[in-house]
């Protein structure tokens, strides 16, 4: 009896050892992802700064996302801080990260994820902004160089070791490595309520849901964080709740579901700031998507 347990705890230490070494070795293997240089060939877009421009980048900036790690003044917000990871999005204005940008850094960053020094942006969401038509970059970019300029507000990306683990192995992976860089960027399509222009809309859903739009569980999110629901009409599909496009509509503005209970994680408070067509059209978009499982991503 004596010896099976000195074996079983000496099995156990050895495991926790190989646990240990494996977490350093991806952890240093992280660092160095994190530092290597990706090169992208991007094409500059020519500011613009008229009326239009500025009031569809405003719709975009609220409506897409970017006050959700960037803040509604661009000024840099938290967008984890749980006390196991803290992770800030930096200020975007003219006083903060992006003072010396030029106007290619703007389009290698938002749509490849990689910033202007070639290192890449390893949280920035970069999936969900890639297929962005030039119009409408060049709006979002218009409405952000026009936001006043705030001081400080610096990125935080503090990450437990195995999250870097992971990062490091591959298991978790920044936007760069997800996207197809040699893509050109999306040909503009009517503004309707129609499944063409809400596949358009859906590409801000990426991040979360996966490409396919199937959801699972996000990588490098908090242990704490549902899985991502699925939006297909696959096994587990959230969308059933979702009996007409006014269901959607309303989850979409008060985040909740039909039955009233509250849903997790979801960025509302820029997605409720979609307008109703755009709404409209993504409801008729993921009624169309083939069915997959649940968490295929």
């Amino acid at each position: 009896m004596k010896r099976w347990i000195k074996w079983t705890a000496t099995g156990v230490a050895v495991l926790v050892l190989l646990a240990a070494g494996l977490a350093v070795t991806g952890k240093v293997a992280g660092e160095r992802k994190m530092a290597r240089h990706v090169s992208v060939a991007v094409q500059p877009l020519a500011y613009v700064n008229d009326a239009q421009a500025l009031e569809r980048g405003k719709y975009l900036f609220l409506s897409r996302g970017c006050t959700d790690c960037h803040g509604v003044n661009g000024g840099g917000r938290d967008f984890i801080n749980d006390g196991s990871m803290h992770v800030r999005g930096p200020n975007i204005t003219a006083g903060g990260v992006t003072a010396a940008y030029k106007p290619e850094d703007w389009v290698r960053t938002i749509r490849h994820g990689v910033k202007p020094d070639g290192r890449a942006a390893m949280i920035m969401p970069s999936e969900d902004y890639n297929r962005l038509t030039d119009v409408d970059l060049a709006a979002l970019v218009a409405y952000v160089r026009s936001l006043p300029p705030l001081q400080g507000g610096a990125t935080v990306l503090e990450l437990p070791l195995p999250v870097r683990a992971l990062y490091g192995f591959g298991a978790i992976q920044d936007a760069s490595e997800k996207i197809d860089h040699k893509l050109p960027p999306a040909q503009p399509v009517l503004a309707a309520v129609n499944a063409q222009h809400g596949a358009y809309v859906a590409s801000a859903c990426i991040g979360c849901h996966g490409e396919k739009l199937s959801g699972g569980k996000i990588p490098g999110g908090p242990p704490d964080w549902p899985a991502a629901a699925n939006l297909t009409p696959g096994a587990g599909s959230a969308m059933p709740q979702y009996k007409d496009a006014a269901a959607f509509l309303a989850m979409l503005r008060s985040g909740k579901r039909p039955d009233g209970t509250a849903i997790k994680v979801m960025p509302f408070e820029s997605i409720s700031k979609m307008n109703d067509l755009d709404a409209q059209a993504l409801y008729a978009f993921l009624q169309t998507l083939p069915a997959r499982p649940a968490g295929g991503r």
